[in-house]
């Protein structure tokens, strides 16, 4: 009664840009109604907020702190990096699924396995990536599947892009990580995941969940008793970790000398668990981000014809004398490189992050934070922040990226602080893999738009699903049709 007396009289919002807050349970009714539509909510009440941030209390979960202000972002990435670890709140919610991998660790042990992780990324890596690896999952693999869709009359020539790109991503990072190819993209797989990658999407959609319940404690209780949705991420890391641990066994047994990641840390001696939780996150990185990035962008250039034409040209004008998997040729497709940057804008891989203060302190814009506070910052909303993009922030226009033409050829693109466009962290968590993933990307889009034409089987608006890593909900089932 005393709850209820003290809601009807002594309301009143804590900040004119946040989300309404009651005493004692905060914005729990808020939080709980936009429950559904966090991205947005939070994205309007960044866009009419003076400082582009605001502070949400609510019952039962820590007070966080949203920003979408690149002097905070700048501030909390960078120069006050080490009062905004991950902390304990984060790894605690992601640890049962990467354990104690590069994604899920502050301190020493991430910056032990960074140092590991970076001899993976150097120029000579991808380039032996892009001409080997890559060009023979693409040409032998999905572009098969492709053709072999156009062909199929019966079925119109429809698949689900994003399940394709979804098989290639883990197929790739599969045998980058551990020298072992699950052949995702093998017709007789095709019309069922496979029990590993499977077994990502439990442990991902669970581990979103548990961020993203109203009362952080629900899934702890539901852990204790080993019910529900924490049930099927028990017997989902049962079966990674097995896979795991058998692709380990056979290596030591076989004295393997591959040049695979997993190869090269037991040749090095590291310890098994140590191994097992830095390959999840290897998996886990490599293959939801790319295959997120290249969907939303064949979804955006379907309903762009002339930016589809444009890039065409330039990748028909590229490798007409050149061949297109080699690192520095696809270096020079300047314009797909703004194509998939202006996606990952509107659609980033990672909507948000969080940190947690280590101690009290002050953002740039005078937002007071303390100790043990959750500091959100948000590709998601800076992407459609008119202050950062314009009164145009919600079109699809690779112009804003270039920088230089000559020739109806895009010859520069502009250099965008990474505190604006955050979609690769920034400071010194930044993406090792960043340039991997562009090649990769690149490679597989110019590979496709040259021989297919690629259309959306419905007009219905997708939706954007942000877990660990976002994808377009149910699919993204396209028509497929030869370009020649």
């Amino acid at each position: 009664m005393f709850i209820r007396w003290k809601l009807r009289c002594d309301w009143k919002p804590l900040s004119s840009a946040g989300p309404a807050s009651y005493p004692v349970i905060g914005c729990l009714v808020s939080f709980y109604k936009n429950r559904h539509r966090l991205l947005d909510w939070y994205t309007g009440m960044l866009s009419v907020s003076p400082t582009q941030t605001f502070v949400i209390s609510r019952f039962g979960a820590r007070r966080t702190i949203v920003t979408s202000n690149p002097r905070n972002v700048e501030y909390i990435l960078k120069r006050n990096f080490s009062n905004y670890p991950k902390g304990k709140p984060f790894t605690e919610t992601l640890e049962d699924f990467l354990g104690k991998g590069i994604f899920n660790v502050d301190g020493d042990l991430w910056y032990n396995q960074r140092k590991i992780v970076a001899h993976e990324f150097s120029a000579q890596s991808i380039r032996y990536y892009s001409e080997n690896l890559l060009k023979e999952e693409v040409e032998k693999k999905l572009i098969p599947v492709l053709e072999s869709a156009a062909d199929n009359v019966d079925n119109m020539g429809v698949v689900d892009l994003q399940d394709l790109f979804r098989r290639l991503a883990f197929d790739l990072v599969c045998k980058v990580s551990l020298g072992f190819d699950p052949c995702c993209l093998d017709e007789c797989s095709l019309e069922a995941p496979h029990p590993i990658m499977e077994a990502f999407d439990v442990a991902s959609e669970v581990c979103a969940g548990r961020g993203a319940a109203p009362l952080s404690a629900s899934w702890k209780v539901k852990r204790l008793f080993a019910i529900g949705s924490e049930k099927r991420l028990k017997e989902a890391m049962g079966r990674i970790h097995s896979f795991i641990a058998d692709v380990i066994h056979d290596k030591k047994t076989k004295n393997s000398s591959g040049d695979d990641f997993l190869s090269k840390m037991v040749a090095d001696g590291e310890e098994e668990g140590f191994m097992r939780d830095t390959i999840i996150s290897f998996i886990m990185a490599g293959r939801d981000t790319t295959s997120a990035a290249m969907t939303w962008l064949f979804y955006l250039v379907s309903r762009h014809p002339d930016v589809e034409d444009r890039l065409v040209r330039e990748v028909e004008f590229i490798k007409k004398d050149k061949e297109l998997s080699k690192y520095e040729t696809l270096k020079e497709l300047k314009l797909l490189k703004a194509c998939i940057s202006e996606s990952m804008r509107l659609f980033p891989p990672v909507a948000w992050d969080s940190k947690h203060a280590i101690a009290d302190d002050l953002l740039p814009d005078g937002t007071q934070i303390r100790t043990g506070d959750r500091v959100t910052y948000f590709p998601y909303g800076m992407g459609r922040m008119a202050s950062l993009w314009g009164e145009d922030r919600l079109d699809f226009k690779p112009e804003r990226w270039i920088s230089e033409t000559e020739g109806g050829r895009v010859q520069a693109l502009k250099n965008i602080s990474p505190y604006i466009y955050p979609v690769f962290q920034a400071g010194p968590r930044a993406c090792p893999g960043r340039e991997m993933a562009f090649v990769q990307m690149k490679y597989v889009v110019a590979s496709i738009v040259t021989r297919f034409r690629i259309r959306p089987t419905s007009m219905v608006p997708p939706v954007f699903v942000p877990l660990l890593t976002a994808h377009m909900a149910g699919g993204f089932n396209v028509f497929v049709c030869r370009r020649h």
